[in-house]
């Protein structure tokens, strides 16, 4: 597929806009209480730099990108 510079613009950024919602949740769903909130923050950011590496590649494999 040939899409212009503005299209795959757009589908990186809603990737991203996607993964930071995973990022997010994941964080939020591995917090317990009492424990610190750094290692919710860090497992969320592993979610999310995951999630966006597999969106991009997915994309890219697929001729998106």
């Amino acid at each position: 597929m040939n899409f212009s510079l503005g299209i795959k613009v757009l589908m990186v950024t809603i990737c991203a806009l996607l993964s930071a919602l995973i990022g997010i949740g994941a964080g939020w769903m591995s917090h317990t209480p009492g424990a610190r909130k750094r290692d919710a923050v860090l497992f969320g950011g592993g979610a999310f730099g995951g999630s966006l590496t597999l969106a991009v590649l997915v994309l890219a494999a697929i001729g998106v990108l």
